[in-house]
């Protein structure tokens, strides 16, 4: 058996990979960049080695540092995690002759299905249904566009080497398809220093569905069930779920079937996922085989009841599976949302900075027969690095059934509290109660046709509405109680807490009062509805829990100026709570409108200049590409909205810009 691991990545895969570890009593080694110095999976391992500057490029994938590490460390075995060296052939092949044993595949199946263009060829030798495409090699955007248009449009434009939504395009027209090409291009050598590209048919309806596969080295090979992955923004997995609600057993015994055909036909050891588009026929075609252990693999381990890691490194240790397929069994439903630093308010853009609140839900069985897991790599007080993947943790349920699990999520959600940073916690408590996605009609556009001008937020209707009303009022009261019992807060005469309030927040305005009943609080609003409270929040907690008439509600709290900020399932409001008479003066106050910045061009995030496409007195149109940013690996070209003309340029290629710093100005 392995003595010592040392895993070659970060973040929470890397805690991820060291909790198992730790369970088998195998001793871990943590590597880390100067950005990883003081990061969770550092202060997680027993030992710890320090690779090099923050760009991964200069630590993280340069392997010679990785060989370092091992020999400094005597490390036995490495195990890669997902992204960075994780598929790597030319890794995997040193740790070989280095005598250390790669917690993966073999080399030669790395080699095959790393590359999309060779892996669609093998796929399709050993009887795996693929998409039509062009898998010959494409040297430039004329190319590019030439064969799109003979696939015919919509095409997905990959790179060969991709994965985790890099380097990946879909086009619609020939103007697309050009510009997604040098996009990809860019992004994949940049991300994998390799720029190779091809292009494939876009599936209408389509859903991502991907088989778990696990092998070992004396021919057994196993499929584990599948996961639904079509909730996709910019082609990156933002929620997962196993099994999925689309799938009858005939397909999923087919797309099994298929999936370990082929991992045999390359000699297939260690775990793997084989992912499949699958249209509204549940016709499927495969899309990739991805030779590593996948971000999304809690939800199967939660249905299936397998520890992925521990089999990986069984299976690295020589042993047999002491598994068959007929063991196999999938039990209830789990849901991962993938929690990121990206500010859905801003178009999903990243956001950086210092995780000044980071308070997961409890971990574990619940109550309610349901079981919550958060695999997360960063902790309260911790920084989120421009340099790294947005992902600040991967939140999982567990219950009897979809919607079990669905609502657990949910209430998940809802208790989980991040502050310090932009993040699209709202957004996926929104997904969480769409009626789209509660009904299992999915597919990879969900998001694009839901939220086609972006996330706003979500508008709270009436019954949702009186519920933060109420809460609002209890809130206040509590805060205003607690002040008469201040001395010196208002001087000079005695204070006294009125029951008649006004909360007003958007389009409502409820006029309600206070009233103190038997089984706690009542809040009665003017039209003689009453709805019952009880809580125990107390004024300075941010997380409070309101039973409000008999639903339990956990809503962070905070205090915004003289109003009550109130945050419950992707809804976010600004109560004001005020006397009659105050709040009748306050429909007086004329509104504040925000300053115009329709002649600027913003930085809409963190991020580095990677290119200026127009200089000043140039006419632009709108529409037009006028700057490239990056930020957290990702390439984002900002367009004109409109035509004008540059009278400023304030900043050049190579600039670091904070949010809201100016580009370009306009006459």
């Amino acid at each position: 058996m392995i003595k010592k691991i040392l895993i070659a990545n970060r973040g929470e895969i890397a805690c991820r990979v060291i909790k198992t570890a730790k369970k088998m009593g195998i001793a871990t080694v943590a590597v880390y960049s100067d950005a990883d110095a003081n990061a969770l999976h550092v202060k997680m391992a027993d030992e710890a080695v320090h690779i090099g500057p923050a760009p991964s490029s200069q630590s993280y994938i340069v392997i010679d540092k990785i060989l370092e590490a091992i020999q400094k460390t005597g490390a036995d075995a490495v195990h890669p995690g997902y992204g960075f060296l994780s598929e790597n052939a030319a890794f995997a092949q040193a740790l070989e002759k280095a005598g250390v044993v790669f917690i993966g595949p073999p080399v030669g199946a790395i080699e095959a299905m790393g590359d999309k263009i060779t892996s669609k060829k093998l796929a399709a030798k050993a009887g795996v249904s693929t998409v039509p495409g062009h898998m010959g090699l494409i040297e430039d955007a004329d190319e590019a566009v030439k064969i799109a248009s003979q696939i015919g449009y919509p095409v997905m434009i990959k790179a060969s080497a991709g994965g985790g939504g890099k380097g990946m395009r879909i086009a619609f027209n020939e103007a697309e398809a050009r510009e997604g090409f040098q996009s990809s291009k860019n992004e994949a050598k940049s991300s994998f220093g390799d720029d190779r590209i091809f292009i494939e048919k876009f599936v209408t309806q389509p859903r991502h569905i991907e088989i778990q596969v696990l092998g070992d080295k004396h021919g057994t090979i196993l499929y584990l069930g599948e996961r639904e992955c079509s909730i996709q923004r910019r082609n990156q997995k933002v929620i997962e779920e196993a099994p999925s609600p689309f799938l009858d057993e005939a397909t999923r015994h087919a797309m099994g079937e298929q999936a370990v055909a082929l991992a045999r036909a390359v000699g297939y050891h260690s775990a793997g996922t084989v992912e499949f588009i699958v249209d509204g026929e549940r016709n499927f075609y495969f899309l990739e085989m991805n030779t590593r252990l996948q971000v999304e693999h809690p939800v199967t381990e939660l249905v299936t009841g397998i520890d992925l890691v521990e089999q990986m490194i069984r299976v690295a240790s020589g042993e047999k599976l002491s598994l068959a397929q007929g063991d196999v069994k999938l039990n209830g439903w789990a849901i991962e949302s993938r929690l990121y630093a990206e500010d859905p308010y801003r178009n999903f853009l990243p956001s950086i900075g210092r995780l000044t609140r980071y308070r997961p839900p409890g971990e574990g069985a619940q109550d309610s027969g349901t079981v919550i897991r958060n695999d997360t790599g960063v902790f309260e007080g911790g920084e989120i690095s421009m340099y790294y993947d947005p992902m600040i943790a991967k939140l999982c349920s567990w219950g009897k059934d979809r919607e079990t699990a669905i609502d657990a999520m949910g209430e998940a959600l809802d208790r989980f509290e991040v502050e310090g940073i932009g993040h699209n916690l709202p957004f996926l408590s929104a997904v969480m109660q769409h009626e789209r996605f509660r009904s299992g009609r999915l597919t990879t556009g969900f998001i694009a046709e839901e939220f086609p001008e972006g996330f706003s937020g979500i508008e709270p209707d009436e019954t949702a509405a009186r519920k933060l009303s109420a809460i609002a009022a209890i809130v206040n009261q509590r805060l205003q109680s607690r002040a008469v019992e201040i001395s010196g807060t208002i001087g000079n005469h005695r204070r006294i807490v009125g029951h008649d309030w006004v909360v007003s927040f958007g389009a409502f305005r409820h006029g309600i009062s206070v009233e103190t009943v038997a089984d706690g609080t009542a809040v009665r609003f003017e039209d003689g509805m009453a709805l019952t409270i009880d809580t125990g929040w107390r004024p300075g907690q941010s997380l409070g829990l309101f039973t409000v008439a008999g639903e339990v509600i956990a809503a962070k709290v905070d205090l915004a100026g003289a109003a009550v900020r109130l945050r419950w399932r992707g809804m976010d409001i600004l109560a004001r709570v005020r006397s009659p008479r105050v709040a009748e003066l306050a429909l007086l106050m004329p509104e504040k409108l925000p300053p115009d910045t329709s002649k600027l061009l913003l930085c809409p995030m963190p991020g580095v200049i990677t290119g200026i496409s127009v200089g000043e007195g140039e006419e632009v149109e709108a529409g037009q590409a006028l700057a490239t940013v990056e930020a957290m690996k990702m390439e984002n070209i900002l367009r004109a909205e409109k035509r004008g003309r540059v009278v400023r340029v304030a900043a050049k290629p190579g600039d670091s810009l904070a949010v809201d710093e100016v580009i370009l100005e306009f006459e």
